[in-house]
């Protein structure tokens, strides 16, 4: 069977249940959006709007800052490097343990009393600079932006691979959704619909994961066929910072990841302060690290169940798909496309992950746009407080816009994976080192931290990442720098291995 036939089939198995299941979930969060709107009054205050009043209930906010940091990106991303490259990365939940550490004693009792709406206000307050605050601004809007074409673009994968549905219709329909859900409702639609999609997200990848497993013979045959297949790694403990994936830069990315999408991230903040108390705050980081755990266990586990299925054939290779990332979505309609209703879950799950994210995303550029560019202009500081709402929901509707534009350049940045972890952290690694260095130097000033700040940021974006650590598309160059980097792994005696199609 050749590429196009495979295709073709895939397609063919996405019926009228698994349809109606997907349309469910969309039907489902416009409608939480329009009740959230008509509930709120309209949401006629920016803090109502932004922030929920910061009288949320705590349980849909724990849910929703989960929701909101985990997406399309860990459900497709994660589970292609345990496939291609084995359980070494998963380390990373240990050092995700070091950084909630570090967010709950040092980041949130700091930065949560000030009672500010933009996490970057702490930076004008800190180094008492405007022009520094609006530039850590503007590095941030750049990170954000990308991310959401990378999130919109993470589905469109999933929505290709099991219908002929072409990926720039699924960006589309994807934004424009999730553009009117959160201009409308505003904060509160965002937690409540994360709420929902969260869910779907963990039992949609759950229901997949349970089946395919009782298929191969259970967990413990998933195990050893990984093992087999030298997929199974965690004390790798090369100090180079060049391979992959090692004990210590998995812990570092931990330590990372945590600080940087949880303790210093505008959308998570204004998870922490929709809340009324700062003790609550710190319960909902910690319920973050335990629901981070659960999920990503299954999203790394699900990679290896995909590699016990195809160990003797690999699909990239074979033809079968055009993506890395679309190993998993194959699997489901390859493997379980006969049950019906079942790959209309799994790409629902997928999009319920994208959704949250992005809904999370957009309101938080709004936000950081209104209160550090626009709010204290002097055409804006005589407006009433329902006209600054608008002013907000206009912006959400801009970045929406925009959202689906990168969504359309997104596939051509590589793996979901890499280019979430190059792009994104060359763009946020010099942001937190403005943070950490306000929270941590306390001799440090506005031209240290603007020069710092530069520097980084330049230095970040000329570093090209080593060639036998990425993950090409076509599948001749991908199966010769997978046997490269497992001979690496495995030392000179077993240079002759090959890899099995």
């Amino acid at each position: 069977m050749n590429g196009t036939d495979s295709y073709a089939m895939a397609s063919a198995q996405f019926t009228v249940p698994d349809y109606a299941v997907f349309v469910l979930m969309l039907v489902v969060s416009v409608a939480i959006g329009v009740h959230s709107a008509v509930r709120g009054g309209g949401s006629s205050s920016t803090q109502q709007y932004l922030l929920g009043g910061r009288r949320m209930s705590p349980i849909p906010v724990a849910i929703s800052l989960l929701g909101g940091i985990i997406s399309a990106i860990s459900i497709l991303g994660n589970a292609t490097e345990m496939y291609y490259f084995g359980t070494q990365l998963s380390v990373n939940l240990l050092g995700c343990v070091l950084g909630t550490i570090i967010t709950q004693w040092l980041i949130l009792p700091l930065i949560y009393p000030l009672q500010i709406v933009s996490i970057n206000e702490y930076i004008e307050r800190r180094f008492k600079s405007s022009k520094l605050r609006k530039m850590a601004t503007s590095c941030q809007l750049l990170q954000y932006s990308i991310y959401m074409g990378i999130c919109l673009y993470a589905p469109a994968l999933t929505l290709s691979t099991v219908t002929s549905l072409p990926t720039w219709a699924s960006v589309v329909s994807m934004g424009v959704i999730c553009t009117f859900y959160i201009t409308i409702g505003g904060v509160k639609a965002v937690v409540y619909t994360d709420v929902v999609q969260t869910l779907l997200m963990f039992f949609g990848v759950l229901v997949v994961v349970i089946i395919c497993c009782i298929r191969l013979g259970g967990l413990d045959e998933v195990w050893t066929i990984s093992d087999q297949g030298h997929r199974i790694e965690f004390f790798n403990m090369n100090p180079s910072p060049f391979e992959r994936h090692t004990f210590w830069t998995s812990i570092a990315h931990g330590i990372y990841l945590i600080v940087a999408y949880v303790g210093l991230n505008q959308q998570t903040y204004q998870r922490f302060a929709s809340v009324e108390t700062l003790t609550i705050s710190l319960r909902l980081c910690t319920f973050f690290l335990f629901g981070l755990w659960v999920l990503w266990v299954l999203f790394y586990f699900s990679g290896l169940v995909a590699y016990a299925t195809y160990s003797t054939c690999d699909p990239l290779t074979a033809g079968s798909i055009e993506k890395p990332d679309q190993i998993i979505p194959y699997l489901v309609v390859d493997k379980l496309g006969h049950i019906r209703g079942l790959p209309g879950l799994f790409v629902a799950a997928v999009y319920g992950g994208v959704l949250s994210s992005l809904s999370s995303t957009a309101n938080s550029i709004a936000c950081v746009i209104w209160e550090d560019f626009l709010k204290h202009r002097e055409y804006f500081k005589g407006i009433s407080d329902r006209s600054a709402t608008n002013v907000i929901k206009m912006l959400s509707v801009a970045t929406g816009l925009l959202a689906i534009a990168l969504g359309l350049l997104a596939g051509n940045l590589g793996s979901i994976f890499q280019m979430t972890q190059t792009v994104l952290g060359a763009i946020s690694g010099p942001l937190i080192g403005i943070f950490i260095s306000g929270i941590c130097v306390p001799w440090a000033n506005a031209k240290g931290a603007a020069v710092g700040f530069i520097a980084s940021f330049l230095s970040c974006l000329t570093l090209e990442v080593p060639e036998g650590r990425r993950l090409p598309a076509d599948a001749p160059a991908l199966r010769h720098r997978l046997q490269r980097h497992r001979r690496r792994r495995l030392g000179p005696q077993h240079h002759g291995i090959r890899l099995r199609d």
